[in-house]
């Protein structure tokens, strides 16, 4: 059986991911998509929402999904 850190690490980085791909679409509050967002917002917020007042956005480009991607495979490469 594999190491659960390791594997909670890589589904957060997946959602990371997805809160990223989400993002790029229009949301209708109410609809299916704005549930799934809110659950990947609330799960993925936490972390994401101190790195972002770290790191500073490049323009209109939130860079701190990025960061925490990066930071979060360091750490499995040290874990793993």
């Amino acid at each position: 059986m594999g190491n659960p850190v390791c594997a909670l690490l890589k589904l957060y980085i997946y959602l990371v991911i997805g809160r990223v791909i989400l993002s790029w679409f229009p949301i209708t509050p109410g609809s299916g998509l704005a549930s799934v967002y809110r659950v990947v917002h609330t799960l993925t917020e936490p972390v994401l929402g101190p790195v972002r007042r770290i790191v500073p956005a490049l323009g209109m480009i939130d860079i701190s999904p990025l960061v925490v991607i990066i930071l979060a495979e360091l750490l499995l490469g040290r874990v793993c």
